[in-house]
């Protein structure tokens, strides 16, 4: 995970999302999850390349599952959007670098 790029929990994911000046994107990944694992570098450089202009989000749906649940994540890795605090784009599985920005316009 770089250092642009934010871990989520069930104390913070609110909070978070609601005091943000820019889109967030959550990617909603597990540990023992394959294609999570192939995502998490482009989305680190994303968060890298887009800093101040879009902030990268990580929450673990086994440590967090209520949040998953309440955003009807049903399958790993699923991306989403929120632009002030509400759902703006939804990308499931993992993507190459430029269709991930570009499905999630960014």
């Amino acid at each position: 995970m770089s250092d642009n790029t934010l871990e989520l929990t069930s104390d913070n994911f609110d909070s978070v999302l609601a005091e943000s000046d820019t889109p967030v994107v959550v990617d909603f990944w597990a540990e023992w999850c394959g294609p999570c694992k192939m995502v998490a570098p482009i989305l680190d450089e994303i968060a890298t390349e887009q800093a101040g202009r879009v902030r990268i989000a990580k929450l673990n749906v086994d440590e967090h599952s209520e949040i998953a649940m309440r955003y009807g994540v049903m399958s790993i890795p699923t991306m989403i959007k929120f632009t002030n605090g509400e759902v703006d784009k939804r990308v499931m599985g993992a993507k190459a670098k430029m269709q991930l920005m570009e499905e999630l316009d960014l």
